[in-house]
């Protein structure tokens, strides 16, 4: 969604509501598109003693599969979108922090979704302590053991031996 901020940078103490939905069920992610609903994107821009921040968060539901066992799992997630934009910069090497504008009108979109990618873990399980599947039967091992006889690695074949006598 694009806004006008020359009303905001021109009025000290002056904000602005942000509420809208962003439609991300076309963006792929670990090889599928698991945003299903659209993205709520809820804050405000303020204008603070003559510096401009946005300040808002991002809602939205993930439908996905566990890194682990592949069940399906709906993941709520909810990721603070928290930035200062400026017109111009003094000096460009120290201020990493601060969004630089061209023009007053501010396209937000890109914004919220950089964050929500740096924000999302980089491996989603249905439980944190899930046992994943069985490497053999492939078996869900949540739901209990497998009935696989456990594979002893070769090189360690001989101390089982000297353990059996």
């Amino acid at each position: 969604m694009v806004f006008e901020l020359e009303p905001l940078f021109n009025n000290i103490g002056y904000t602005m509501d942000i509420s809208y939905d962003m439609d991300m069920s076309d963006v792929d992610f670990n090889m599928t598109r698991p945003f299903t609903t659209p993205v709520r994107v809820r804050g405000r821009f303020i204008n603070s003693a003559g510096v401009v921040s946005v300040s808002a968060v991002a809602e939205f539901s993930l439908d996905l599969f566990c890194d682990r066992c592949a069940s399906p799992i709906v993941k709520a997630c909810r990721i603070p979108v928290e930035h200062v934009l400026v017109t111009e910069l003094n000096d460009e090497e120290n201020n990493i922090d601060l969004i630089l504008l061209d023009s007053f009108r501010f396209q937000l979109d890109e914004l919220v979704c950089d964050d929500i990618f740096l924000e999302l873990p980089s491996k989603f399980l249905c439980k944190d302590d899930c046992a994943g599947i069985c490497a053999s039967c492939g078996k869900n091992l949540n739901d209990g053991p497998c009935s696989c006889k456990k594979s002893v690695d070769p090189r360690l074949e001989a101390l089982l031996q000297l353990l059996d006598n």
